[in-house]
């Protein structure tokens, strides 16, 4: 029942009833019910009936205020992720981006190979710390769903997203429900498949690639396959691969376990979770 219905129902309904309750005891009940009593009954009629309409719009009320409360909760949450995101833009991501151009420079003046060998691992790290704030800034200007269907496109549109940045067209099968992850592990979960679609585009030169989530709250299982060159090393022990170990790290923090499968054509990125999580 609507705020509206139940402001005229309060208006209307106690007037009816007190006018029918007056004109039956005056025609019907004079002989059964006395002056006294009828008048005693009137007031008690009067105040059930405003009583149970008012119940139901204080229900109303209290309804529509813990909305406004929880948007303007979710409104000041969003604009403290927009200025965090904002911050470091303009913060952090753009001086790595200097320290990045400063460090070219100063391998373009090294002679000694050893300092160029340095200088490329330094570069290296950089870039990666560098990819991990844009993702941090891209997570919090993307918040969390919680609708089944719009956290599943969410999924597909951050995928899709990362797609366009690392020219891969992945084939998407989601179908793990949305109840099956925190706030905090979607925003895990994203982050580990957005760095197991770029590893593939440095790494695999694949030009075939599929995303598939399937399972429920308790146990699923998620898989990102290529059709790339593959390699017989585990990207997790191997130095240089600075994104896969974080993204093997934070998988651990939430206990999901994280592997790499070579394929006979391609690779295989799974993180799962559940019973045969061992």
């Amino acid at each position: 029942m609507s705020y509206k219905q139940i402001k005229w129902m309060i208006l209307i309904v106690p007037t009816l009833t007190v006018g029918l309750w007056e004109y039956l005891r005056h025609t019907l009940l004079m002989p059964y019910i006395t002056m006294e009593a009828g008048n005693f009954l009137t007031p008690v009629f009067v105040f059930l009936i405003s009583m149970t309409l008012l119940n139901q719009l204080f229900k109303r009320l209290e309804q529509v205020q813990e909305e406004l409360n929880k948007e303007r909760a979710e409104n000041a949450a969003l604009a403290a992720r927009d200025l965090l995101a904002r911050e470091l833009h303009d913060g952090i991501a753009q001086s790595l981006f200097l320290l990045s151009v400063k460090m070219d420079r100063a391998e373009a003046r090294g002679k000694n190979t050893q300092e160029a060998s340095d200088f490329e691992e330094m570069r290296k790290l950089v870039h990666e710390v560098n990819r991990y704030v844009r993702q941090a800034i891209a997570n919090l200007r993307f918040p969390a769903q919680t609708d089944e269907k719009e956290y599943e496109d969410s999924i597909k549109s951050r995928i899709e997203h990362t797609a366009k940045e690392t020219f891969i067209h992945p084939d998407i099968a989601w179908t793990i429900p949305d109840q099956s992850f925190t706030a905090k592990e979607k925003v895990e979960l994203l982050a580990c498949i957005r760095e197991a679609l770029l590893n593939i585009q440095k790494h695999a030169h694949a030009d075939r690639v599929s995303v598939t989530g399937s399972g429920n709250e308790k146990s699923w299982l998620i898989r990102i396959d290529d059709n790339g060159r593959g390699t017989e090393l585990d990207p997790f022990q191997v130095k240089d691969r600075y994104g896969m170990r974080i993204m093997k790290e934070r998988a651990q923090e939430l206990k999901w376990r994280v592997d790499f499968i070579s394929l006979p054509q391609g690779s295989r990125v799974e993180i799962r979770k559940g019973e045969d999580n061992t």
